[in-house]
């Protein structure tokens, strides 16, 4: 008998399930809407307000620990308009007394040369003296200093920003868990360093209900929802790691529901990259965010250090960047940024004032009641007769 013959009367077994059968279905910002309720508002009697670890925001809006965001001066005008900022303890503004030649060359670098330019300006090492006096300009301005560092450095940065007078640290990797393992060093017990901190912390990233359960019980104040989404962030290409964001804060938040139905502790959820225009923070809510934590739409404030720039904070790893430099440019201030009026019609400026209009339109009054209105799977706005280009008639 041939091989032919063989191929021809031989029938296959029958078919097993392959990894692809079993994928869940997951969602971005572009796969939802928001669908209207019963009643509506005034936007004037929308309440934005927010907390943090027992600060009260007058707005829900956090912006990212990332150098080309926040140094302080972004922060104290971020406070003024009602948000807060988070310091990256580990950024150029603790290496540096002056970070400005730094951030200008990294802004005026060419393609082919920023992955050595950024790895070379974050190899001076941190200062704590630099630490302290970050701490003490935030604190002096009136703003609470919300600090963040990586938990390799968490161990050692943690107490000594406590000390020196910081309101909140965060604990930001990559991809948190309750449970790291390694052999190498002694990892961070998250635990016990909560409980010794003595100032509340926050822990981030995560996607995960069964992590960010895990993480809640650690004792932490917030969890920050997302891997991958940000527009400066190329951890789902490097790495393939990544969960759309809202059905990521949804999974987050459905555990944020459970611990606090399990504990009588709430522990807010904060949403962190992926967001882009208003209707991007309203989903965010709406998936049950309480905070929203934005990266390269203040990126292009006039008042950011990046200079029309932004880069994610693995992008400077020698070995393996994660994370690139983008041209997001500068459109004017923070306060038209976040509260108009805007000068374009594409939702990415007046983004606090898009998502009070949001909240009014259903009917939702404060930020408890955003998180339950309804949300939909829904075509992209390009399928439903918005494809032509901007400016140009049918």
């Amino acid at each position: 008998m041939t091989t032919h013959e063989i191929v021809q009367g031989a029938s296959a077994p029958a078919r097993s399930s392959s990894r692809a059968d079993g994928l869940r279905h997951t969602y971005g910002f572009d796969d939802v809407s928001l669908a209207p309720g019963v009643a509506t508002l005034e936007p004037a009697e929308v309440d934005l307000s927010a907390r943090l670890a027992g600060a009260t925001l007058g707005m829900p809006i956090l912006a990212a620990a990332m150098d080309a965001v926040t140094d302080v001066r972004l922060a104290i005008e971020l406070h003024r308009l009602g948000g807060l900022a988070v310091l990256n303890l580990e950024g150029l503004q603790t290496r540096y007394e002056d970070a400005e030649p730094v951030l200008q060359r990294i802004a005026g670098a060419a393609e082919a040369d920023i992955a050595d330019i950024l790895a070379s300006s974050y190899a001076a090492p941190v200062r704590e003296g630099l630490v302290a006096r970050r701490i003490v300009e935030l604190k002096g301005s009136g703003a609470p200093a919300i600090v963040a560092a990586t938990p390799a450095s968490a161990r050692r940065l943690g107490p000594f920003a406590a000390e020196h007078g910081a309101d909140v640290f965060l604990v930001q990797s990559q991809v948190s868990s309750a449970r790291h393992l390694a052999s190498g060093y002694d990892p961070l017990e998250l635990a016990e360093f909560t409980r010794l901190m003595g100032i509340p912390v926050a822990v981030g990233n995560t996607t995960s209900y069964d992590a960010a359960y895990q993480l809640m019980s650690q004792g932490v104040a917030a969890v920050f929802v997302g891997v991958g989404p940000g527009a400066a962030c190329t951890t789902r290409e490097v790495l393939g790691i990544g969960v759309p964001q809202v059905t990521a804060i949804a999974d987050v938040a459905a555990a944020r529901d459970a611990f606090y139905d399990d504990t009588g502790r709430y522990v807010t959820v904060v949403a962190d990259g992926g967001m882009r225009r208003g209707g991007d923070l309203a989903k965010a809510i709406a998936a049950g965010a309480d905070l929203l934590m934005l990266g390269s739409p203040l990126a292009r404030a006039s008042e950011a250090p990046g200079r029309g720039t932004n880069w994610g904070m693995a992008a400077s790893s020698p070995i393996l960047p994660r994370g690139t430099r983008i041209r997001v440019g500068t459109v004017g201030p923070l306060e038209r940024i976040l509260l108009g009026p805007a000068r374009v019609s594409d939702g990415t400026e007046n983004l606090v004032g898009a998502l009070r209009q949001s909240m009014a339109a259903l009917g939702a009054r404060d930020i408890h009641e955003m998180q339950g209105v309804e949300m939909v799977f829904a075509p992209s706005a390009a399928s439903e007769g918005k494809s032509w280009p901007p400016g140009r008639a049918p």
